[in-house]
C-alpha cells in the first residue's frame, strides 16, 4: 500500500534527509509531500535542492514553498538580499551557492520557481508551508505570501481552549474548513517538543531541524513517524542557525 508522507523543514541538512530515507523504508509506491524551507541553517543546502531534483524523476512528489526558499530565490535570481536573511542562515547559503556552476544554479531557480503554495487532497487535507489567514480558506487568500510566512494560524491552535466545541462561536472558522491541516515554519521546539505537534486539526512537523532538533517524516493517515538524530550532532563543525 501507498503511504502519504510529510516531511517537516529539512534546513540544508541533506543526511538528516538521508537518514529519515533509510527510518522511514520509503519506496517508489510512497507519495511524498515536503512542507519547504529546503535551505539554511546547515551547510548542505544546494546538496539538498539536488537530492529532491533527483527524487522527482523517481518519485511522486509535491513540494511546498518555504520562506526560506522564497528568499533564496530572490538572491539566486537578483543578488538582493536582507540583513534579517542573512543572520538567520542565509549566509552561510549564498557562501555555498558561490561555489555551484551557473549552470547548475539556473537548474536551482527553475525548481525554486515550481513549488506550491500549498496543496489540498482528496481527503480535504491541506498542506502548506506556514498558514493562510482568510476566514473562506486558501482558494480565497488575498496575500499569497501569508502562505510561507504567517504564524498565526499555530498560535491560534496552540492557544485554543480545548473545551471549545466547532459549532460554538468563539471556534476559530479556519480549523472548521479543512480534515486536517499539515504545517511547518514555526519549530516546536519553542514550545519544548522534537515530536510533530497535535492542536485543533493542525500537525506541526516541523520539529527543529534548523536548531536543535531532529528532521521529521511522518505518516498523514497514521501518524507515525520517523526522525534523523539530532541534526546538529550530523555536522559537528557547524552551528546551524543556533
Amino acid at each position: 500500500m501507498s503511504r502519504t508522507l510529510v516531511f517537516g523543514d529539512i534546513h540544508g541538512a541533506r543526511k538528516a534527509l538521508e537518514q529519515v530515507f533509510e527510518r522511514a523504508a520509503i519506496t517508489e509506491n510512497d507519495n511524498l509531500i515536503f512542507l519547504g524551507d529546503y535551505v539554511d541553517g546547515w551547510g548542505e543546502s544546494p546538496e539538498v535542492i539536488d537530492f529532491l531534483i533527483a527524487l522527482k524523476q523517481k518519485y511522486r512528489c509535491i513540494f511546498m514553498r518555504g520562506n526560506h526558499d522564497d528568499l533564496l530565490l530572490a538572491w539566486l535570481k537578483t543578488g538582493e538580499y536582507t540583513e534579517q536573511w542573512f543572520t538567520h542562515g542565509g549566509q552561510l547559503t549564498t557562501e555555498k551557492y558561490s561555489m555551484v556552476p551557473e549552470e547548475k544554479k539556473q537548474l536551482h531557480i527553475l525548481f525554486l520557481e515550481s513549488l506550491e503554495d500549498y496543496y489540498l487532497d482528496d481527503h480535504n487535507r491541506l498542506f502548506v508551508h506556514a498558514g493562510f489567514t482568510n476566514l473562506n480558506g486558501v482558494k480565497h487568500e488575498y496575500f499569497t505570501r501569508m502562505f510561507y510566512w504567517e504564524r498565526t494560524l499555530w498560535e491560534t491552535a496552540l492557544a485554543l481552549d480545548k473545551n471549545l466545541g466547532h459549532n460554538h462561536p468563539l471556534y476559530p472558522k479556519r480549523f472548521t474548513l479543512y480534515h486536517e491541516i499539515f504545517i511547518g515554519h514555526t519549530p516546536v521546539t519553542r514550545i519544548g517538543e522534537t515530536v510533530p505537534v497535535n492542536r485543533a486539526n493542525v500537525w506541526n512537523v516541523d520539529t527543529g531541524a534548523a536548531f536543535k532538533g531532529p528532521l521529521t517524516v511522518m505518516d498523514a493517515d497514521t501518524k507515525e513517524f520517523w526522525q534523523s538524530d539530532s541534526v546538529y550532532t550530523l555536522y559537528p563543525e557547524e552551528s546551524g542557525r543556533n
